[in-house]
């Protein structure tokens, strides 16, 4: 057994793990150490085994293992299991999928179940291609159906006012068949950004339509209540392929959404295809699951198995001759035992999960760190060399994580639903219908200090906001140190690296340094696709990635992207063009920031400019709006200037004298951000649902705060403005919790500074 590791983390990583994981007592006060963390975690993990012999010591050596995994930071599990695992909740899981039938009962039930999950701490994921087609007849009421995309917009509604495990909200994958009677309505539900926006979108596209948009052909709509074409008005319903996929490219090009999942390749490589068929995935789509089930998962950190030093002979070898394969193949044996014992661990939001869960066992051994142990071995992320090293090291994995699923079924009983599995083909025994997800990572990428997924760096440098209004950078460890052997460093480089998200133009950096530090802005759209691919090779589920385009990228490339993905064998795809978003999230600083007379570089992301402050009129109309909270009856006054509000008043009952002075901030901040035109629903974002020590419930609904409360009078009154007519390029998604910019990571907003995430 190896030595007690030493645990190192980051500050970033320290940051994270006292906003959101750490326990705290009843003043928010953090009661527990990262150390303390993993050892709460491994222990209650660890516990699972009692159920299949083993004794004390036993247990308490599997605790060691899970213990050592991660306060090496090697491994670590998704983010329910480390907040929750050994507390009252008890919710382990990050991914869920429910079906949603084509009746009323069976939609809120679905949205019921929905909420329970958002409410534990997970995410789901929904195919409404069961639903009948906006205007078609409902036999009960004599009425017309209102499609699927309305109900959408239920559930989104739901979502927004749950708060997920009081960290973050819930977050929706909605999918539809590209053969559904409402897939245009579908495809273009986005365009408006303030509408589902609790929601992931991906159109389920079909092998059939796949080969008549090769063949420049149209395809059949089908009836999800008959299964049969599709006729309105008599006539059997036909689209042109073509014309649909190019709707498809044009709104992701406009907003990266929707995105593509290869719904028959998904199905056909599914080991449970023999007994269920899987309609939907999980919000950032590396996991497609069938109704009701769920998935554990858990990242292996790569960058940390490389062999220190490097053999000697490493430079004429192959790239894999760098990879420590013993401890990798520890690491994954101890990550598949340590997921397993989570299924029996967990606490689910309801029965039909647990069921459905416990009969497959599905896990998902997913890696993080990709990119980190390219650099360790000098290899370039688009590299002929990375590319075999990533098919090479998945496979292993892939290899071990099997073998080692089928020992533990010999001593601990295979899956209830073996006989539904391609294994009872095979006649080979497994404990786990999948053993392998390919997850984006988020948070706990940054608890391991290392990067996403199998994503490539967004960038070397960033600035962080504090806030007391200073910036503060925060540089890749490994670009500074490779610098400085280099004897390239310079104090003032940092500002130059901090301008731009490629440092392939920065001419003091030695060659073969930007050669080897390429982000995401370097890589193209086909070697972005290609490296999904060749992990997808050797994944039970699926691969969860962002194909970043240059914002010069035509709607040929997105195209060229879509088709490539299928022709790869991958199992889905998601786009970004950058600055498609209306509001992008901004993490770099341009030289123009610095110095206005220089040239802005390649590819750059700007931050907004500074607003200037308007002026007060000496007349303005407004409203005041009586709302009760836990603190007394608050009056809050909205001024308005043109429509818009423009100041906000507020004054609090018979409440002591630090809750005005408190109020009275807030509404000195809010009104100083409208008079700088900060859009009203950023405002709103950042407010409501903020929690207090006296929630009450009030005509309706939870009022959590003084902050809530205005929040709600403002989402009430002007919640239907947008940002159409304020300044494009001011960002919309800062970090709710420290204010830094966000990263766009595979579909959801990350603060890779505080953890903050928006799925």
């Amino acid at each position: 057994m190896p030595d007690k590791p030493h645990i190192q983390l980051s500050d970033n990583a320290l940051t994270v793990l006292a906003r959101r994981y750490l326990l705290k007592d009843k003043q928010g006060r953090v009661v527990e150490t990262p150390g303390e963390l993993f050892r709460r975690v491994a222990n209650f993990i660890a516990e699972a085994d009692r159920n299949y012999g083993a004794d004390d010591s036993e247990v308490a050596a599997t605790a060691e293992r899970f213990f050592g995994l991660m306060a090496r930071r090697e491994f670590m599990p998704n983010s329910p299991t480390l907040m929750n695992a050994g507390r009252a909740l008890g919710q382990l899981s990050a991914c869920f999928v429910l079906p949603v039938g084509d009746s009323m009962e069976e939609i809120f039930e679905a949205n019921k179940n929905a909420a329970l999950i958002h409410k534990s701490g997970g995410g789901t994921g929904f195919a409404f291609s069961r639903l009948r087609p906006r205007n078609s007849v409902v036999a009960s009421t004599s009425g017309v159906a209102s499609g699927p995309v309305s109900f959408m917009k239920v559930f989104n509604a739901s979502t927004e006012a749950v708060k997920q495990g009081g960290t973050r909200r819930g977050a929706n994958m909605g999918i539809l068949r590209v053969d559904h009677p409402d897939i245009l309505e579908f495809i273009a539900c986005k365009d408006d950004t303030s509408e589902v926006t609790n929601f992931n979108i991906s159109v389920a596209v079909t092998d059939r339509f796949m080969d008549a948009l090769a063949k420049g052909e149209s395809y059949q709509l089908i009836d999800p209540r008959t299964g049969k074409v599709f006729v309105d008005d008599g006539q059997e319903v036909s689209l042109d392929a073509r014309e649909v996929f190019d709707k498809i490219v044009e709104h992701a090009w406009n907003t990266g959404e929707p995105g593509i999942v290869f719904i028959d390749r998904i199905n056909a490589l599914n080991p449970t295809r023999l007994s269920e068929i899987i309609e939907a995935t999980n919000p950032c789509g590396e996991q497609p699951l069938p109704p009701y089930d769920s998935c554990n998962l858990g990242s292996i950190n790569l960058g940390l198995f490389v062999r220190e030093p490097l053999p000697d002979s490493y430079a004429n070898s192959s790239p894999a001759d760098g990879v420590d394969w013993e401890r990798l193949g520890e690491a994954v044996r101890t990550g598949v035992h340590f997921l397993d014992n989570v299924i029996d661990q967990n606490k689910y939001p309801i029965p039909a999960i647990e069921a459905q869960t416990r009969l497959n066992r599905r896990i998902g051994l997913g890696v993080m760190g990709w990119a980190d142990l390219l650099v360790r071995l000098r290899l370039p992320y688009n590299s002929e060399g990375a590319y075999a090293l990533a098919d090479k090291l998945m496979g292993f994995i892939q290899s071990e994580a099997t073998n080692h699923s089928s020992t533990l079924a010999k001593t601990r009983g295979k899956l209830p639903n073996w006989e539904g599995t391609i294994y009872h083909e095979q006649g080979v025994a497994m404990r786990n219908a999948t053993v392998t997800t390919i997850a984006p990572t988020g948070t706990i990428s940054i608890i391991a200090g290392c990067s996403s997924g199998i994503e490539p760096y967004y960038a070397v440098a960033y600035e962080r906001n504090v806030l007391d209004g200073t910036r503060m950078t925060e540089l890749n460890p490994l670009f500074e140190q490779a610098v400085r052997d280099a004897g390239a460093w310079r104090d003032d480089l940092i500002d130059e690296v901090i301008s731009v998200r490629s440092i392939r133009e920065i001419e003091e950096i030695p060659e073969s340094l930007r050669a080897l530090f390429l982000t995401a802005a370097d890589i193209s759209p086909l070697e972005h696709i290609r490296m999904q691919a060749v992990f997808q090779k050797h994944c039970d589920s699926s691969v969860s990635k962002t194909i970043n385009l240059p914002e010069s990228a035509g709607r040929e490339d997105v195209a060229t992207a879509f088709r490539s993905a299928y022709e790869l064998g991958c199992k889905g795809v998601t786009i970004y063009r950058d600055n498609s978003r209306p509001h992008q999230v901004l993490s770099s600083r341009t030289k123009t920031d610095r110095d206005p007379s220089v040239q802005t570089a390649k590819e750059p992301v700007t931050l907004a400019p500074r607003q200037a402050v308007e002026q007060r009129p000496t007349v303005l109309p407004g409203f005041t709006e009586k709302i009760k909270t836990g603190y007394g009856n608050l009056y809050v006054t909205v001024n308005t200037r043109d429509g818009r509000p423009f100041e906000v008043f507020a004054h609090i009952g018979k409440s002591g004298y630090t809750t005005m002075a408190d109020t009275e901030a807030i509404c000195r901040l809010i009104s100083l951000a409208l008079r700088s035109h900060v859009p009203v629903d950023q405002i709103i974002r950042q407010l409501i649902g903020i929690g207090g020590s006296s929630p009450v419930f009030a005509s309706g609904s939870k009022v959590s705060s003084i902050p809530d409360a205005i929040a709600q009078v403002l989402q009430r009154r002007f919640g239907h403005l947008r940002d159409a007519d304020s300044r494009t390029d001011q960002p919309a998604e800062i970090c709710p919790d420290c204010a830094s910019p966000m990263t766009l990571d595979s579909g959801c907003y990350l603060c890779s500074f505080c953890g903050y995430s928006s799925c």
